[in-house]
């Protein structure tokens, strides 16, 4: 009963400051994510059934060093993603589970095991959190995370609350563009992203949804997009921040294109954000984990493969991992 009545009222978030995209009460985007009242049933009435094949026999690659201090990523599935840099550890919007939803058990399926095992983690220093989706955030894998590790969690603004209750014990909330430093030689920065938040029926944008930059102190930079649609922000981040070395990009959820292009891109747009960032190199997340869109299991390693090569990219720079894979950039 307390997680029904957890899941119809969700969580009052800290306050902040009125801003731009702050009411006083809800978060909202510049270009607004709306689609109407009737869309998502027109969806389901629609939507195209693409099979997804459920993979269980899947030999993990050997698990990465416990520190790194050049810049390497592994990508264990969806946005979950393991960052070494700079000697720290960094663990983006994680996911164990095996189902994302407000009930154990309920709501969207893993169609593959996580790329890195729970227990193959090296030791986690900093969580970053984009926003409050159940397949971004986890409570199952962060209260695991708090009894293994006691990390940072630097999450969005409106988080705080939830990750308390949670029992996480060192928290840092920020808004758009606003930073703090991480470890010795390592400063996360929030950006813009263009998205939605909801975790209950009534606390709709009651939470901010953001992307990070991680600037460390040997000058390699790197931009988790966390989830979004393409917009103008890319550009914005690129202006104010610089030409990442190495970024993190969504590519799947992205069918039908009426329904998601607002809150998810496809792999044009992400190709186009790659060059909009003047990324030296991406990586294609987001996909091939939950099936929570209408497009097959693997096409959007297909559709990037067409639309890098509509870009003239090298495929080295951007590429769609493998599960577990890892990527080294900047060796030690």
């Amino acid at each position: 009963m307390r997680r029904l009545a957890r899941f119809i009222r969700g969580r009052t978030p800290e306050p902040a400051e009125r801003s731009d995209h702050f009411d006083g009460r809800r978060f909202h985007n510049p270009n607004p994510v709306s689609r109407g009242p009737g869309a998502l049933w027109r969806w389901y009435r629609e939507r195209e059934r693409n099979p997804w094949s459920r993979i269980t026999d899947f030999a993990r690659p050997a698990p990465p060093p416990a520190r790194a201090d050049g810049l390497a990523v592994t990508w264990i599935g969806h946005a979950t993603t393991l960052i070494q840099a700079a000697g720290h550890n960094v663990l983006t919007d994680p996911v164990f589970s095996e189902h994302v939803g407000p009930v154990p058990g309920l709501g969207p399926r893993r169609y593959h095991p996580p790329g890195l095992a729970f227990d193959d983690l090296p030791a986690i220093d900093t969580v970053l959190i984009s926003h409050a989706h159940y397949d971004h955030l986890d409570r199952p894998t962060i209260r695991r995370l708090i009894a293994r590790f006691n990390p940072l969690f630097v999450a969005a603004a409106g988080l705080s609350d939830w990750l308390v209750a949670a029992g996480a014990r060192r928290i840092v909330t920020l808004d758009w563009w606003q930073d703090t430093r991480v470890g010795d030689a390592m400063t996360v920065t929030a950006t813009p992203a263009r998205h939605w938040s909801r975790r209950g029926l009534t606390d709709r944008n009651r939470a901010l949804w953001v992307g990070y930059w991680i600037e460390t102190a040997g000058a390699s930079s790197l931009f988790f997009a966390g989830d979004t649609g393409f917009g103008p922000h890319f550009s914005e981040i690129r202006h104010r921040l610089g030409a990442p070395a190495v970024a993190l990009l969504p590519i799947g959820a992205y069918a039908p294109r009426w329904f998601m292009a607002p809150q998810h891109m496809n792999p044009q747009d992400a190709v186009q954000a790659h060059q909009e960032l003047g990324a030296g190199h991406s990586l294609g997340i987001h996909f091939a984990t939950f099936k929570l869109s209408d497009e097959g299991q693997w096409a959007p390693v297909a559709a990037l493969s067409r639309a890098r090569a509509a870009a003239g990219l090298p495929e080295a720079n951007f590429q769609a991992p493998a599960f577990g894979q890892r990527v080294v950039f900047i060796d030690d």
